[in-house]
């Protein structure tokens, strides 16, 4: 039996995705952080609900007393939207996997590690960061399951941080700098995996909406005549993100957002 997540409220419901803060560099990372921190006191007026949907840091881990450096005003900014009530849910992507308790225990988050199922204003969502879903790059399912063991986190936790996060910074750099020239195209529908994924979801389940980041481009495909798969897109090239208003979700973007 699913567990469905109940949301009902006359408010609106926020998602974000992909922003990398870190990346490519602390300068240009500060800006994108300012301009996100702009836009989370932009909407704080109507929202109820929040959600990041992964890959909000290009690299995060979490040792027993240290975290990552930097990022305050973000973080002080969701703390600041947690103590006035708004709900805030995180979920982790490929790239900020290792996130712990820290997020939960001193912001207020509630963090999901796979896709959860909410039922928002009567309608039914399928939520999650995308990274690992459809058919294809089995490469990368077993990299990632491999990097979500308990052995491997215990292993990059005897590593000193400095030494750390210089190998995961170099191997996230590496990472992104193979995807970005495609990143931004889209590639046909039977191309994109998370489309053919939600299909195929869709031929046994009652979804009315999927929301996936991940995929750094804003997209809204229909899937069958009742269902709709959205990608959120991302912070760095679009500023884009989703609205919940009522029962129906739309993509806006902030790329004008001084």
């Amino acid at each position: 039996m699913e567990n469905i997540i109940k949301i009902s409220t006359d408010k609106k419901i926020y998602f974000v995705s992909d922003a990398h803060l870190g990346a490519p560099n602390k300068e240009d990372s500060l800006i994108r952080e300012k301009k996100l921190v702009r836009w989370l006191e932009k909407i704080q007026t109507d929202a109820s609900h929040l959600f990041l949907v992964g890959d909000i840091f290009d690299f995060w881990f979490e040792y027993k007393r240290v975290v990552p450096r930097g990022f305050i005003r973000l973080l002080g900014k969701l703390r600041e939207l947690s103590d006035k009530g708004i709900k805030l849910y995180f979920f982790t992507g490929n790239h900020d996997m290792w996130t712990f308790d820290y997020l939960q225990d001193e912001i207020g988050m509630q963090i999901f590690r796979k896709p959860q199922v909410f039922l928002i204003n009567n309608k039914k969502y399928f939520i999650g960061h995308g990274d690992g879903l459809g058919p294809e790059d089995k490469k990368y399912k077993f990299l990632k399951s491999f990097f979500s063991s308990k052995f491997c986190q215990w292993m990059f936790a005897r590593l000193h941080p400095n030494f750390a996060f210089w190998i995961a910074q170099g191997s996230s750099n590496s990472s992104r700098k193979t995807h970005e020239k495609t990143d931004h195209i889209f590639r046909g529908e039977e191309k994109e995996m998370l489309i053919q994924y939600a299909k195929e979801q869709s031929k046994t389940k009652d979804y009315d909406y999927f929301i996936f980041g991940h995929r750094h481009l804003p997209l809204e495909i229909k899937i069958t005549e009742e269902t709709s798969y959205l990608s959120i897109g991302d912070w760095i090239t679009h500023f884009s993100y989703i609205e919940i208003e009522g029962d129906t979700p739309s993509l806006f973007s902030e790329k004008k957002l001084s």
